[in-house]
């Protein structure tokens, strides 16, 4: 009887950690695609005030968000073809944000105004 009711314990208590493991890597994923948006969003915030204080010009702009408009482009697709982004394509995405950013932040600081 003892070996019973440990046994109906013990997968009661491995249910309840498989349940909330699962629970924290969805909210873990969720974090991540969060992070790419707010990433995304900043960046075009830069993007906008290197235009209006006029440290980026017409041209360097244009390319940036090509740039931008390539890295989304891929992102819309790489979530639309397994339902959601895996970690190598995250760590992807990532890698192609930093990039970006650089770009930006060159850009902005190479001294040509408009």
């Amino acid at each position: 009887m003892k070996r019973v009711i440990i046994g109906i314990l013990t997968g009661a208590l491995l249910t309840g950690t498989l349940l909330i493991s699962s629970a924290t890597m969805s909210f873990a994923d969720d974090a991540k695609e969060g992070k790419i948006k707010q990433r995304k969003e900043n960046q075009q915030k830069r993007i906008a005030k290197g235009v209006e204080n006029g440290s980026l010009t017409p041209r360097e702009t244009a390319r940036i968000e090509h740039q931008e408009s390539r890295l989304n482009k891929e992102i819309r697709h790489d979530r639309k073809d397994g339902g959601g982004l895996t970690d190598k394509e995250k760590a992807k995405i990532n890698r192609q944000q930093n990039k970006v950013s650089k770009e930006i932040y060159n850009q902005k600081h190479d001294g040509q105004t408009q």
